[in-house]
């Protein structure tokens, strides 16, 4: 593996070079020699050298105003050119890993589960959304010239290549960094979320519109080993998004702004259908056809062609339609294609018919190709789902009830609420006057349901309700629905996020369930979403996962006692501290049951690029999805032993006792927390269309999970990600349960899953920055809570190291301890400069521009630098 290491260092230290070279001949050899002699020193200083690290921290911290942004980006852009190498050494090396784990899954089943097989394959039902959550914090401009960097480095990797052609993709590298050098990497303005809705196209376009066809081939190859393919009614992988439908705490998501968003994903299908179809129309250039297919093409002697040409037509008219509705004009609406079955079914005749008349080889190519992507895309791309608090709807029926004499809808006790419900859902008169004029807030309530109602089903994925807690919260958007006039049953899923919420779902689904207006209005099938961030800020990651698995363990069996498809929907973000983690180990490490209804899963932030920013990486990513399920449905995790959950209830309340002491308890922690890190500068840094508050004021509670995770990413102590669990892992093994801890790690997905997740954090960890910190930017009188969490954070390494067997962090996963070392000597001056800026920063008075930038700079830079920052 070192060869392979080697050959990563090498186009690391390419791209290196030629970064330098764009450096000096911008900013001049002076400043190269600077950037070139800071690198060296924390690369010396990585490796123990005092007085190196000494000197560089002089030198960080000296730096003119002038200096700043230069030296920041360089550091920046340079760990941007890594990801990107490594991104492509993935590929080059590793690619085709979650296929070769479902060949040997396929190869490994027993009878028993090849005779189950197919029915699972049936039933394979995967949603991946897509979410706008502000932790990409790359420019969109700058995505694309990276994404082209890969394109040269795959190029370059060609042993077939003359130099002549060498040397071209060397220049073509040479000019794409240049350019991004060029190129400002923080935007000027927030983005809006129409913009982060097209950033979410922009992924469809440049990667899965490629990718989902290509997986599904290979998909299909490795079943057909035994004889099987996916059936052919639906498509086993789907995509929904939140951008532009979640408005859960952002007021820039109005309902104008749903509308438009919706019609953007319409105009986005309906483009990438027609430039796929005029190739195709030029390929199906054959006279033969089956008698259906030739009525089609008018029995002309290109049948398929004429057939064709009409879809097309249909689908022009559609495209002139939306950019008319777009521009504010009321369009034609005349011969559109809006019905997804409707655009299908002239293209599966012509397979079957191309079938009939022994042209199979010709079938399965591009027109196989697109009538995948209509079974996954549709002509609306990708389903919006629409996301808003509790809160916002109990106040706005509270509006109604006070308009109308009622009383105060806010006052009432959770059996009045359901009373008045269920009775408004049972009537068959409107609720909400016609004329009535409601306040802003109201309106805009209303307004959203309004839209949703006038789309079509297929455009639609669920309605989630955050902060539930009660049935009434889903009813109450049931009735919305019934005022607006919707025609069909959308579906409504609570998310519970809290550890209270959590530890209280199965009761609301169960009395919910018990409700026969309710029973029928879901026709057998139920959607729960599971929060991952808010409950691990509320109660430490080791407590919020055991919550989210008991919760998860107690839904799927309402599930089944009431005869109910219950599908579990998982909000996870990047990091630790959110859910985030391998998506392999997470499926597998769910309780047995949870996925057997399909799985929902929220893929956010920069993790979208990670995972499907390039086809190839999206096909392995899907894969993975894919195998994961399979394997959770054949070969199930087992079921956690009396004793085990016994000691996993300890671990998990001494776990939230240790977080809460700190976090709730000390009275030193919301200023430590906001003096020792990038907190509230972190405002200034124009990452997603949402503020970092619910609410101005408050302390943590009143902090977004992102930007909580984000802060603590940045001064590399990662606080969220850990605390409390090494706490509880050590009282643990003090009790005298290390042989059942050590047990646990061996046998059980869920608990070897924690802490391989909390062994990746600990890697990411620097105790030393951390210190730096605190000597340079927090209270004196401060500094004990920060030594105790960094004597905290030391005890938990060992702790966890002792029940791993390892001697450092990360032996199982060489690649991944390679990969941060490898980051390290461009992320340390990034993190000690950001320490200098921050100080200059709040010494009072007007902030100079270059610190203000440079200090963006740094906290994108350490983003990259730690990749799973939200």
């Amino acid at each position: 593996m070192a060869d392979q290491y080697g050959a990563l260092k090498r186009q690391v230290h390419m791209l290196g070079d030629m970064l330098g070279q764009t450096i000096a001949h911008d900013q001049g050899e002076a400043c190269l020699d600077r950037i070139e002699a800071i690198r060296q020193l924390a690369k010396a200083a990585r490796f123990g050298d005092r007085t190196r690290r000494d000197e560089l921290l002089e030198m960080l911290t000296s730096l003119p105003d002038d200096e700043l942004v230069p030296v920041a980006r360089a550091f920046n852009q340079f760990l941007n050119l890594a990801n990107i190498a490594e991104q492509h050494f993935s590929i080059a090396n590793n690619l085709d890993s979650a296929g070769k784990h479902l060949d040997a899954l396929l190869e490994g089943l027993s009878a028993d589960q090849k005779a189950r097989l197919p029915q699972v394959l049936k039933e394979l039902d995967i949603e991946l959304v897509l979410t706008a959550h502000p932790t990409e914090v790359t420019r969109r401009t700058n995505i694309v010239k990276y994404d082209e960097i890969a394109h040269c480095l795959e190029a370059l990797d060609n042993p077939a290549i003359g130099k002549a052609e060498q040397q071209h993709w060397q220049d073509r590298l040479r000019q794409l960094i240049a350019q991004a050098w060029h190129t400002n990497e923080i935007r000027g303005n927030r983005p809006t979320p129409v913009d982060e809705a097209k950033w979410g196209f922009a992924t469809v376009e440049n990667a899965l519109w490629e990718a989902v066809p290509e997986f599904i081939r290979q998909f299909n190859a490795k079943l057909g080993q035994l004889g099987l393919e996916l059936p052919w009614d639906k498509s086993p992988v789907r995509f929904a998004s939140w951008m532009g439908g979640d408005r859960d705490g952002n007021p820039n998501v109005t309902a104008k702004i749903t509308e438009k968003v919706m019609l953007l994903s319409r105009w986005t299908a309906v483009d990438l259908f027609l430039r796929d179809l005029s190739p195709l129309i030029s390929e199906l250039s054959m006279s033969q056809a089956n008698a259906e297919v030739m009525a089609m093409g008018e029995h002309s002697d290109e049948p398929y062609r004429v057939a064709l040409r009409k879809v097309r037509n249909r689908l022009r008219k559609t495209l002139a339609h939306i950019e008319a509705v777009l521009r504010g004009e009321p369009g034609n609406d005349e011969g559109l294609l809006w019905d997804d079955a409707e655009f299908l079914a002239p293209l599966l005749a012509i397979h079957k018919s191309l079938c009939e008349c022994r042209m199979e080889r010709i079938a399965d190519g591009p027109l196989l190709d697109m009538i995948i992507r209509v079974r996954c895309f549709g002509l609306h791309l990708i389903r919006l789902d629409i996301r808003q608090d509790s809160g916002r709807h109990a106040q706005a029926l509270d509006e109604v009830t006070h308009y109308l004499g009622l009383g105060s809808y806010l006052e009432w006790d959770e059996a009045q609420r359901q009373a008045f419900l269920l009775a408004e859902l049972q009537s068959k008169r409107p609720l909400i006057p016609h004329h009535w004029q409601a306040s802003p807030d109201t309106q805009e309530v209303l307004d959203t349901f309004a839209v949703v109602a006038r789309q079509p089903k297929q455009a639609l994925g669920i309605y989630i309700i955050s902060m539930a807690s009660q049935p009434s919260d889903v009813l109450a958007v049931a009735l919305f629905f019934k005022e607006a006039g919707m025609e069909w049953a959308m579906p409504i899923a609570p998310l519970f996020e809290t550890l209270d919420d959590l530890n209280n779902a199965a009761d609301v689904i169960s009395a919910l369930l018990d409700i026969p207006w309710y029973r029928d209005y879901i026709q057998g099938h139920q959607e729960v979403m599971i929060g991952y961030s808010d409950s691990a800020k509320d109660a430490g990651v080791m407590a919020a996962a055991w919550a989210q698995y008991q919760a998860q363990e107690a839904l799927v069996r309402i599930g089944q006692q009431q005869g109910i498809g219950l599908r579990l929907f998982h909000g996870r973000g990047g990091t630790i501290g959110r859910g985030g983690g391998p998506a392999q180990g997470a499926i597998l490490s769910q309780p047995p049951g949870s996925v057997d209804g399909g799985l929902r899963v929220t893929e956010q932030g920069e993790m979208i690029r990670f995972k499907f920013g390039l086809p190839a990486i999206a096909v392995n990513s899907l894969m993975i999805y894919t195998s994961a399920i399979l394997e959770a449905r054949l070969a199930p995790p087992p079921e956690p032993e009396p004793s085990w959950r016994a000691l996993m209830d300890r671990l998990a309340g001494d776990a939230c006792s240790a977080y809460r002491a700190v976090v709730r308890g000390n009275p030193d922690f919301v200023p430590y927390f906001r003096a020792a890190t990038p907190e509230q500068e972190l405002a200034s840094l124009p990452l997603g269309s949402r503020p970092s508050k619910r609410r101005q004021g408050g302390g943590i509670e009143s902090l977004r999970a992102i930007p909580w995770i984000f802060s603590w990413t940045q001064n590399r102590l990662m606080l969220p990600a850990w605390l409390g669990a090494a706490q509880a892992l050590r009282k643990a093994i003090e009790a005298g349960d290390q042989q059942q801890l050590e047990t646990l790690y061996r046998d059980w997905p869920f608990f070897k899953a924690r802490l391989d997740m909390l062994e990746m954090v600990y890697m990411k960890t620097d105790s030393e920055l951390s210190a730096y910190y605190d000597q340079r930017l927090v209270p004196q009188d401060l500094w004990p809570l920060g030594k105790q969490l960094r004597s905290q954070l030391f005890e938990g390494i060992h702790t966890l190291l002792t029940l791993s067997k390892e001697e450092d962090l990360m032996d199982q996963d060489p690649w991944l301890q390679e990969s941060i070392r490898l980051r390290n000597p461009y992320t340390d001056p990034l993190n000690i400069l950001q320490v200098e800026l921050l100080r200059r920063a709040r010494k009072g008075g007007e902030v100079p521009e270059p610190v203000k930038q440079a200090l963006m700079v740094t906290m994108a830079g350490i983003a990259a630098g730690m990749r799973n920052t939200g």
